[in-house]
């Protein structure tokens, strides 16, 4: 207790590790601002009654950081810079020369990967703005929109994207910690005191049960994701013992830490990003005057905002997503290669191709638990939902799994700082 006691105080009595928290800080008030500035012509009232109950916008402001829920000027979020940073990963297993800038050049490579980013953040957030602009107007939210409205609309929601990224890459660079996922987490946090207050205006003795059963259910993930998190699975390697000059060198044993969740939440992102572009589409068809398509869409929507069907979905999306995103992030032929050229060798297992092949076998079985864990909260909220039906519960478990593993990074990275500080 007195070691912890002692690095709390050296994190606020070091002057670099202050001015890093001091910044991410002053980010998060500047975001919160700019999510409290609307754009022009919202009709509040219909936003509230719009916003409510509705499952499709109550996951998309989770990932705009809550600037959707008063249409600020930030009502994007980081969304489109997400969703290009995944397009660009989904491109490297297309186009080796990507794959090489990013896995290859070393930080060069990364540093202009991430450029190609930002550039792809810039089409794809006038699509996302120009689609949620229509879709809001139709819905009587933004009223008839002219050309130049329209217009201005879509500049400003644009603009505030990108000013959202690049505020999230400097949180990255003089913070601690990923920009993006720290400006998630604020959103995130911003909206618990509103929801705490409507929750005691509401407060209802009957239904106690469920509310425990909730704190229950809460505490339980929270638990699992730190557990699941920090699992990992020691793989041991063994440096062979080399001579050089009149000196040994080598013959040290050691292991590979495999994390059991090498993906974190990213599956998560990817799951809702396709699930929530057919509800947009089907969102828009709903407001064409047209009979047959609004009797589609109608019947279609359903089955793409809720329900079993659409919980199956997510679960195998989320699955399946988390074994992509860790064949992507991690390749057994580099590590293979790697301990190979340094000299180091898996006991039992041969060295290159054989030491590949065994690493791919203990990732596939270690991620089978990750990916059941991930798709396992990422539905529950959905399941709880449709079992009780009175408490909104929808959004808890994405909400919860980011927020808690964004505060076990943080805290990661902030003991790092002051290790290597004491040292």
């Amino acid at each position: 207790m007195k070691n912890l006691f002692s690095r709390f105080l050296l994190v606020f009595q070091d002057s670099v590790l202050r001015r890093r928290l001091l910044f991410i800080a002053f980010a998060f008030v500047l975001f919160r601002l700019l999510a409290a500035v609307p754009i022009p012509g919202v009709d509040h009232a219909r936003l509230a009654a719009l916003l409510e109950g509705n499952q499709f916008l109550g996951l998309f402001s989770i990932f705009s950081g809550g600037g959707f829920d008063n249409l600020s000027i930030v009502m994007l979020g980081v969304g489109p810079y997400i969703t290009a940073s995944i397009i660009m990963q989904l491109l490297t297993m297309v186009f080796p020369k990507l794959k090489e800038m990013y896995h290859e050049e070393g930080e060069l490579g990364r540093k202009k990967f991430a450029q190609y980013s930002r550039l792809l953040t810039l089409p794809l957030a006038f699509i996302s703005g120009f689609g949620f602009l229509v879709l809001l107007s139709r819905q009587g939210v933004l009223g008839d929109l002219t050309a130049f409205g329209m217009l201005s609309n879509m500049l400003l929601v644009a603009a505030g994207s990108f000013l959202l990224m690049w505020l999230g890459e400097l949180v990255t660079e003089f913070g601690i910690g990923s920009g993006v996922s720290l400006i998630i987490f604020a959103g995130i946090v911003a909206s618990i005191p509103r929801a705490v207050s409507t929750l005691v205006l509401s407060f209802d003795p009957s239904q106690i049960p469920l509310y425990a059963a909730f704190l229950f259910v809460a505490l339980a993930i929270i638990y699992g994701v730190i557990f699941v998190s920090e699992a990992e699975r020691p793989v041991p390697v063994t440096y062979a013992k080399r001579v050089r000059g009149n000196r040994l060198y080598g013959g040290v044993s050691t292991y590979l830490p495999l994390r059991v969740n090498q993906a974190g939440v990213i599956p998560i992102i990817f799951a809702l990003s396709i699930l929530l572009f057919p509800q947009m589409i089907l969102q828009f068809a709903s407001g064409v005057e047209h009979a047959a398509i609004q009797k589609i869409a109608a019947l279609l929507l359903p089955f793409f905002s809720a329900g079993w069907l659409y919980s199956f979905l997510y679960f195998v999306l989320v699955f399946l997503f988390t074994y992509f995103y860790t064949a992507v992030t991690f390749e057994p032929e580099s590590v293979a290669t790697n301990l190979q050229k340094n000299g180091a060798f898996i006991p039992g297992v041969r060295p290159g191709r054989a030491t590949a092949e065994h690493l791919s076998k203990i990732v596939t079985r270690i991620t089978l638990v990750g990916a059941i864990f991930l798709a396992f909260v990422a539905v529950l909220p959905l399941a709880m939902q449709g079992v009780t039906g009175n408490i909104n519960l929808a959004i808890g478990g994405t909400a919860l799994l980011i927020v808690v593993s964004v505060v076990l990074d943080l805290v990661k990275k902030i003991e790092a700082q002051v290790a290597m500080r004491e040292y």
